[in-house]
């Protein structure tokens, strides 16, 4: 396979079964980590530069509705310590891939399935996409403006509560694995980690500190002292002054003088105290705001478009960007104190041979 890269999963050997979004990421960052991917591609796969969720792996090609390809791919399977695959609930199964099978060849092997709905339920074999996922669970419904919802990216279902699940999930039961010889499946369903990341709006929901129109509460753009504001030249900025003293700052630096603005927390007054602020926004640059507010005790910030960021002083001080094969790329996190942040791989430009692939890690087990 690839040459050791530093990391505290150094030794780890992962099997990524070829799919889209969560599992190639969850698979990029097991990788920056220093763990061994090895992902099984359909015959012909061929990877661009510009692919980051290929980098810091091997790959080899198998036709698994060929039988004899099957078996090869299981014999890779057995040999791994954490599988990760995204097929449709069954597929592995109908492919002679499945936990029983590969937990009969490895009983330590901790078997890694990621989904959108979960391997049961009315929903399970349904086709879906992100904002399928996270519309059912409340999360889409609680993000936009007053008038509509707003799809965030595809951060919430496919990497928030689809990657990093998989990765916490797959973490735990490799600890366990290491202490009881015991492998499982671990069930990561977007579904459900979408549901998860809102535990803490739960309460509010339950006790009536949430209430589910948007705009209406403290974190989703119904505080005047919390959000996204448009400055001047039609660029935005953001503002967090929750706590008393930061919102004292607010105040202070932006001139909100009268007895109307003493009511923080009055909810009541936050729409007219909001379009005052908006008023207030509009009458400075974004670079003018970003002169008064940034690095106070207002908590603000400039609202950076990807390619500003990676010029932001404090990003650049971090070194959050490096260089990648087709340009600068966000780097690994989170970061070490006992290994160095790892450099961009290339994707792999050809595949590996599949006996070749299954003789290291054999011999490597030995």
């Amino acid at each position: 396979m690839t040459q050791a890269r530093p990391g505290p999963l150094a030794g780890l050997r992962v099997v990524e079964m070829a799919a889209i979004g969560p599992v190639p990421f969850a698979g990029t960052m097991l990788a920056s980590m220093g763990a061994e991917i090895l992902r099984i591609e359909r015959p012909g796969k061929q990877f661009a530069p510009t692919d980051v969720t290929a980098q810091g792996r091997e790959f080899v090609t198998l036709d698994l509705k060929d039988p004899a390809d099957q078996a090869r791919a299981l014999d890779l399977i057995a040999a791994a310590d954490l599988l990760l695959e995204g097929f449709r609930p069954g597929v592995m199964e109908r492919l002679g891939l499945g936990p029983d099978k590969a937990l009969a060849r490895n009983p330590a092997l901790v078997y890694g399935r990621m989904t959108g709905w979960g391997q049961e339920g009315p929903l399970a074999s349904a086709p879906g996409h992100d904002i399928n996922y996270i519309a059912i669970t409340g999360a889409l419904h609680a993000i936009g403006t007053a008038e509509r919802p707003t799809q965030p990216l595809n951060l919430v279902g496919d990497y928030g509560g689809g990657a990093l699940y998989l990765v916490v999930g797959a973490l735990a039961a490799l600890r366990e694995a290491a202490a009881t010889g015991r492998g499982q499946v671990v069930d990561a369903a977007m579904c459900d980690g979408a549901l998860n990341l809102l535990l803490p709006y739960s309460m509010g929901r339950n006790t009536g500190g949430w209430v589910g129109e948007r705009e209406k509460n403290l974190l989703d753009g119904g505080a005047h002292f919390y959000g996204s504001f448009e400055c001047k030249d039609g660029k935005f900025f953001s503002l967090g002054a929750i706590e008393p003293q930061f919102y004292a700052e607010f105040r202070r630096l932006c001139g909100l003088e009268g007895p109307e603005w003493d009511a923080q927390l009055d909810k009541s007054a936050w729409p007219a105290l909001r379009e005052k602020v908006r008023a207030v926004m509009k009458t400075k640059t974004r670079d003018e705001w970003t002169a008064i507010l940034e690095g106070s005790d207002v908590c603000a910030a400039p609202i950076l478009d990807y390619e500003e960021a990676q010029q932001h002083p404090h990003l650049k001080a971090r070194g959050a960007f490096v260089d990648g094969p087709a340009g600068p790329q966000p780097a690994a996190a989170p970061r070490f104190s006992g290994h160095p942040r790892p450099a961009p791989a290339r994707p792999p430009a050809a595949p590996l041979a599949v006996d070749e692939a299954l003789a290291r890690w054999t011999d490597a087990a030995k």
